[in-house]
């Protein structure tokens, strides 16, 4: 292959020059290979996060307006949209609507390859349309290639009716960073193996992922300093950690905690209001439901009222 061909290739899908003898190597060396490889993906990630930051102001924009945020793509893309929306739920607290995956397939394609299904143009505008996407939501469109046809017709449609889109991909001037309003281009380079973009690609898509919903929904009100106080104890594990924050936020010893968290229903978000505000339940219950769920805000608001 002519260097001339081989710049005409995407470089995700490039052939990684450091790693030509992979194959014969000892399995130590060849973990020691993806290791360094795996090393450079932070200093991608590093070189874009004014981008990210552009993004993150978008789309708390959009949700301050009552907005939501969804994530489409593809294969491993979509699959890592799929994982950061479901993850949102019980680490802050939110309602499974307000940060959603859409992916090619359907959620079928999270534990089995739909291949075709991702070119697709037309699906990914109206999957879409089916979710009742509209213009004052926010749209993160994820491709390592940055020309995956499902996604692309995704990102198309949301910027043509209004809404917030954003471009995540890891090859520079792509189809899909010209459809978006702000393109996130982390370069990672040749993967290991040529074309596998569940490597470097997809962790430096999981990287910013984790950086956009958390940092989103920080800038909410989601979060206490670094405590997550809005989360969700729904198993042992998160109910002893639900004690240790309130502990933390209020100054309460153990047993005391796990009073007032068993006097708010097992709710970590109503014991710190009804502490807070010194209210009852059912005020605590009917102010967060006026705020969106932020306990702050929801303290404030019954101080508004005494």
């Amino acid at each position: 292959m002519t260097s001339e061909s081989q710049e005409q290739i995407p470089i995700t899908e490039q052939e990684n020059p450091r790693s030509r003898g992979i194959g014969a190597l000892p399995v130590a060396d060849v973990l020691r290979l993806m290791n360094d490889e795996d090393a450079r993906v932070a200093e991608a990630v590093g070189r874009v996060l004014p981008e990210v930051a552009r993004a993150v102001e978008g789309i708390v924009g959009r949700m301050e307006a009552g907005g939501r945020l969804f994530y489409t793509g593809t294969g491993t893309s979509g699959r890592l949209g799929v994982l950061d929306a479901s993850e949102c739920p019980p680490t802050f607290g939110v309602p499974p609507e307000l940060v959603q995956a859409v992916i090619a397939g359907g959620y079928d394609a999270c534990h089995r390859a739909v291949e075709a299904s991702e070119d697709d143009r037309g699906a990914g505008a109206s999957d879409l349309k089916a979710r009742g996407f509209n213009a004052g939501d926010a749209l993160v469109g994820i491709a390592a290639s940055g020309r995956t046809p499902y996604t692309l017709g995704a990102v198309e449609h949301a910027r043509q009716i209004g809404a917030f889109t954003v471009a995540l991909v890891c090859v520079p001037g792509s189809p899909l960073t010209e459809a978006a309003e702000v393109a996130v281009v982390p370069v990672v380079g040749p993967e290991v193996i040529a074309g596998s973009t569940r490597l470097k690609a997809g962790t430096a898509q999981k990287l910013v992922l984790n950086m956009i919903s958390t940092a989103t929904l920080i800038r909410l009100g989601y979060v206490t300093g670094n405590r997550m106080t809005n989360l969700l104890p729904r198993n042992e594990k998160l109910r002893a950690r639900s004690v240790r924050i309130f502990s933390a936020e209020t100054g309460a010893d153990e047993e005391a905690a796990r009073s007032a968290i068993e006097a708010a229903g097992g709710d970590l978000r109503v014991a710190l209001v009804m502490t807070g505000a010194e209210a009852g339940r059912e005020a605590a219950e009917a102010a967060l439901a006026s705020s969106r769920g932020v306990v702050a805000r929801a303290v404030e608001l019954i101080s508004r009222k005494a």
